[in-house]
């Protein structure tokens, strides 16, 4: 089912963001006085298709992977001489602007209201408590503890460990920053993070690992309670209930030290001792793994039982008033897309691995994962990939809104539009970079697949 599910989800996202995407060009249209001929939400052979009472063609098309907006204009044929006051290229260039930068504009502001409905509706964050901290690194240099729980990063509140990570990505650029905790006593401590030569973005994930920082995780016995099939567990005779007592001889006393011990032996050969029934047995067998390279970790398939109410003291309700909320929505929608950019430029210039970058078949993964845990994380997943999209198209590059505007900006600069070759030339080389951009996401997408066994 959960293929199906990812599929679901992936439409659905994809849906939503480029309806409102298309919607945006297409009410900016029509209210710059341009006619619209076609309303499109994907390509391809019409599903649905029918036409409103000013003749505009609405269509819902077989390949959900984008949509477009057809517009009357001289380049693309012939129009009636009482026709033209209408058509696209005919209009001034700051309606044209309008038009063209309003899909963007509205992929912002979808992800403003997502995120405003995120804080008025209320989410169970996981608080920023500092688990572990690896010896000698960054974290450690830092004088962070375990038990501290962050408060402020660089100047900027965090609540959750997800803005937590999002907000020391985008502070590391700095190098040395300041970051405010509350020990476990309850006295508050001023410290200072230095990551200067620490690339959090060499490889997809794995941020807090480099800084030496993982979240506090409650103490949880290492006791099974659901075996994945066909995992190394499943192989090995592992069952729900099963204690495990040691791996390769060495006490495993809680499940996070099993979890680590996994971890440090991707395809390794392992014996578990475990206690089942009262009886000590022994198993042995090959671990899997996830990941490549140096990026390898040992995968057990297990997970374990959870009392009740464990988590709650790692967990707390963030939820604003609507006036607050709105002032939330659109820091985060700021902090997500300057990290978006960071991010993008730091892959051009070799700062970041390209390995971060996502393809539609890791979208539908998480759309589908969105979809599985509920309207919240659905709703900030639908956040980050609407301003993703937002970001995109206004790159620089021929075919995408961006592009558009670069030939624009070209037009009020010389005073004329860019021969009608030199923009044909432009849109080639802008298919062949897009076309290069989906290649990649789509390797990395079948790499993260593929490439897990190592």
């Amino acid at each position: 089912m959960s293929w199906l599910i990812n599929i679901i989800g992936f439409l659905l996202v994809i849906g939503v963001l480029v309806a409102v995407h298309e919607f945006g060009h297409f009410w900016v249209a029509r209210r710059v006085g341009v006619r619209v001929l076609r309303f499109s939400i994907g390509f391809g052979k019409p599903l649905l298709q029918r036409t409103g009472a000013d003749g505009t063609v609405y269509v819902l098309a077989a390949i959900p992977l984008g949509g477009y907006v057809q517009m009357l204009d001289e380049r693309e044929g012939s129009v009636d001489e009482s026709e033209r006051h209408r058509a696209f290229n005919r209009k001034p260039l700051w309606a044209r602007n309008a038009v063209i930068s309003a899909g963007p504009i509205f992929n912002f502001a979808l992800a403003i209201l997502a995120y405003w409905l995120v804080f008025v509706i209320g989410a169970t964050e996981v608080r920023p408590v500092i688990g572990p901290v690896t010896e000698g690194s960054p974290a450690a240099e830092a004088g962070l503890a375990s038990g501290d729980e962050f408060l402020r990063i660089d100047g900027k509140d965090v609540q959750a460990w997800d803005g937590t990570v999002m907000t020391l990505i985008g502070s590391a650029d700095g190098g040395a920053f300041p970051v405010e905790v509350e020990r476990e006593s309850g006295a508050r401590a001023e410290l200072t993070l230095d990551l200067t030569g620490v690339r959090l973005l060499d490889e997809q994930g794995e941020v807090l690992q480099r800084i030496g920082l993982q979240p506090m995780q409650p103490r949880i016995d290492p006791v099974i309670n659901e075996v994945v099939p066909e995992s190394s567990a499943a192989r090995g005779g592992i069952e729900p209930g099963d204690r495990i007592r040691r791996i390769d001889g060495e006490p495993v006393d809680s499940w996070q030290a099993l979890v680590m011990a996994i971890r440090e032996r991707p395809e390794a050969e392992v014996t578990l001792t475990i206690e089942r029934g009262g009886a000590s047995l022994t198993r042995s067998f090959t671990l899997d793994s996830r990941g490549t390279g140096d990026q390898r970790t040992g995968v057990l398939g297990v997970t374990p039982q959870v009392p009740d109410g464990v988590f709650s003291d790692l967990r707390h309700e963030v939820r604003y008033g609507p006036v607050a909320a709105m002032g939330e929505a659109v820091g985060s929608s700021w902090q997500a897309a300057t990290l978006t950019v960071d991010v993008l430029f730091k892959m051009v210039t070799g700062e970041a691995s390209v390995k971060n970058l996502s393809g539609p078949i890791n979208i539908a993964q998480y759309a589908g994962d969105s979809v599985s845990l509920g309207l919240i994380p659905f709703l900030k997943f639908l956040a980050i990939v609407s301003i993703s999209l937002g970001i995109l198209n206004l790159m620089p590059v021929p075919v995408l809104d961006g592009g558009h505007l670069l030939y624009n900006a070209i037009e009020w600069v010389r005073g004329r539009p860019l021969s009608e070759a030199a923009q044909g030339m432009g849109q080639q080389i802008g298919i062949v970079l897009l076309f290069m951009l989906m290649a990649l996401a789509f390797y990395n997408d079948l790499n993260r697949i593929f490439g897990a066994g190592g």
